[in-house]
């Protein structure tokens, strides 16, 4: 990622304006977008190979985030000679896009983002701009077939109908014309005066506008363009500030968006940071907003502790990923949720798990979840509320420490079905009983249900209010 929300340097919530996109076709994918309410993120590259925080290593920044660790820590320039190198041994021959397709199917996921290029500028696609990708012949896992990367990912998950977005850094540390060797890197942001020196950061623009454009129309269809490196933007009185020396480093998204739109009809562009025309919705980092914003969101969260693999890593549980889910979609956000590959291209046996038993609530509890809406006030106590069209109500329990199981009875203090209509618990074919309270109404849970409930972590009541 871009070390945002994670380093507390960049706002989240409604800190930076969304505008909605006139384009008619936007709008409906945005619309698509908000009914699908759970997808993936995959941080994979040659940084894989070390368990290192993706990029992050070699940028020359005093952050946690950046430290170095292993024979090469001592000194930077050896240091960044090793990670290049880590080119020569990616060779990920355990690479199977269709099973990782397959499980993010099974876990009930609707989309996947995955980064065709981190920060580091190594590309996982057969860019014709750089000798910098996966596709070199100095990439052992070049003389693969399966060596274009995001083209065998993006073809597996679609076989499985999910949606496709390409994650795109703007940064590339990398490349000659934004870290240029002449002089040495100082921040993560270009280290040469632009305007002092305009041909190089006009190279590097085309450079840049060149790979979108050859992930927008090599690709097949797509729906999300996720670009990361919100440092590079153009130098406003309100823009964020990140690094030691931020400057304008406007690279044209006017021209990149229509560009990349004329390919991709409708295409989301979600521009991180960026406060303007092309950041098509939030995507608040390791977090979940206090209340709902005023734009269309989703929450980037990983599955361990890192974006990217770390051997033997700790996973969130399954019940926390579950509440997670239901705490975003009720505050009418999706979860773009994060699994890091290996570097043999293999999900870790524990995120799978993970991802199988999310995908079984979902098979019980999927219609209080995806295609909704928020509907005030949200959430009360351990209750989530979500909207289903046409007249349904969905009120989302939330299992606890102290009450892990279904309570006899349920307090649902601000809705009630009207007269003649039923209280339905997600997997149980019989209808519930209830009774008014107040605004709200009490259901009933019976014993047999709770001895053998439909589901763990949190259960969906379905109340007809219309």
């Amino acid at each position: 990622m871009c070390a945002l929300a994670l380093a507390g340097l960049a706002p989240t919530g409604s800190a930076l304006a969304v505008r909605p996109h006139p384009d008619p076709l936007v709008q409906q994918k945005l619309e698509w977008f908000q009914d699908q309410k759970l997808g993936l993120l995959m941080h994979w590259g040659t940084y894989s190979q070390w368990g290192v925080v993706e990029s992050w290593s070699i940028c020359p920044e005093d952050e946690d985030w950046t430290k170095r660790r292993g024979p090469h820590a001592g000194s930077y320039s050896e240091y960044r000679q090793a990670y290049e190198d880590l080119k020569s041994t990616f060779n990920p021959v355990q690479f199977d896009p269709a099973a990782w397709a397959a499980a993010a199917r099974g876990a009930g996921m609707r989309y996947v983002v995955f980064t065709t290029k981190h920060h580091d500028g190594f590309c996982l696609f057969d860019t014709q701009l750089t000798d910098y990708k996966v596709t070199d012949p100095g990439c052992p896992f070049s003389r693969d077939p399966r060596a274009n990367v995001a083209r065998e990912v993006f073809a597996a998950f679609r076989r499985e109908g999910l949606g496709t977005g390409a994650y795109f850094s703007k940064a590339d540390w990398h490349c000659p014309d934004y870290w240029w060797p002449y002089f040495p890197p100082f921040d993560r942001n270009v280290n040469y005066d632009i305007k002092r020196y305009p041909e190089k950061w006009e190279a590097f623009k085309s450079f840049t506008r060149g790979q979108i454009e050859e992930l927008m129309r090599d690709y097949g269809p797509m729906d999300i363009l996720w670009l990361d490196g919100g440092w590079v933007q153009p130098m406003t009185a309100t823009s964020p500030r990140w690094g030691k020396a931020p400057c304008d480093q406007d690279i044209d998204m006017p021209g990149i968006a229509a560009m990349a739109r004329a390919l991709q009809p409708g295409l989301i562009i979600v521009d991180r940071a960026v406060e303007g025309d092309y950041q098509d919705y939030h995507t608040p980092e390791q977090e979940v907003p206090a209340a709902p914003l005023e734009t269309v969101w989703e929450s980037c969260i990983t599955l361990g502790t890192s974006w990217s693999f770390v051997p033997n890593d700790e996973h969130k549980s399954a019940e926390r990923v579950i509440q997670l889910l239901v705490d975003i979609v009720a505050k009418g956000g999706n979860l773009l949720l994060n699994v890091g590959p290996s570097p043999q291209g293999e999900w870790p046996a524990e995120a799978l798990a993970r991802l199988a038993e999310l995908g079984d609530w979902l098979d019980v509890n999927g219609a209080a979840i995806y295609g909704t809406r928020a509907v005030a006030p949200y959430k009360e106590g351990r209750l989530c509320y979500t909207r289903s069209a046409p007249g349904t109500l969905n009120a989302i329990l939330l299992a606890s420490a102290e009450e892990p199981g279904l309570p006899a009875s349920l307090l649902i203090p601000s809705f009630a079905p009207r007269p003649g209509q039923s209280v339905r618990l997600l997997g149980v074919a019989e209808p519930l009983r209830w009774e008014p309270a107040g605004a709200g109404c009490r259901v009933f849970v019976p014993e047999s249900v709770r001895a053998t409930p439909p589901c763990r972590h949190a259960w969906a009541f379905q109340l007809g209010v219309e």
